[in-house]
């Protein structure tokens, strides 16, 4: 995980001043992932699940699971629910959407990371680009190097699906959340999205 997505996330954990259980969707068991987070040190409980396997790190246990269905949660759980690079790999992500809302208790927080595409600093760096190529190697004029967006490239774990746009993170990842937050940090773009349930 990239430094400035671990700090952005500590960031809004640290805001919130998680006390209670939290759960990783996707966690790892190694010291990238969120679980280990600093301002998650006063968590009573961490737990992640993951398809890989079932492991331990640290201070905290990894569960065999799917996102999908995690019924080995009851309903209103967890005070916190975080994932980071998932959702692009879960051909189904809005299950999995449904099942972060349904294991987070009231006014838990919820912490989503994704690839994105989006209007960006790679603009300019385009038209710099075509100002210099001679014209045939940018047919009708570059249109469609004027019209593209940067992404993040292919990373099958075990699948890549998606990439997801600000406006998908505000109406469907954040979709019914209070105090939402959107971040876009790194070129490709990744979002992280943050919102309290009701």
């Amino acid at each position: 995980m990239h430094q400035k997505i671990f700090h952005a996330f500590n960031q809004i954990c640290r805001a919130h001043a998680i006390r209670g259980r939290v759960l990783e969707i996707g966690a790892t068991p190694d010291a990238s992932t969120l679980l280990s987070l600093p301002a998650l040190a006063r968590a009573t409980e961490k737990i992640g699940i993951n398809k890989a396997g079932a492991s331990r790190y640290g201070n905290f246990t990894i569960l065999s699971g799917d996102a999908n269905a995690m019924t080995c949660f009851p309903d209103r759980h967890f005070d916190a629910v975080l994932s980071n690079s998932v959702l692009e790999h879960d051909p189904f992500f809005w299950r999995s959407l449904t099942e972060m809302r349904r294991v987070a208790r009231p006014r838990a927080l919820i912490v989503i990371g994704a690839p994105g595409y989006g209007q960006g600093r790679h603009e300019k760096v385009i038209r710099r680009w075509l100002a210099i190529l001679p014209r045939w190697l940018h047919p009708a004029d570059g249109w469609a190097l004027q019209h593209s967006t940067l992404t993040l490239g292919l990373h099958n774990y075990p699948g890549d699906y998606y990439r997801f746009s600000e406006q998908a993170f505000r109406e469907v990842f954040l979709e019914g959340l209070e105090r939402t937050t959107l971040r876009s940090i790194l070129n490709p773009p990744r979002f992280i999205g943050s919102g309290i349930m009701p």
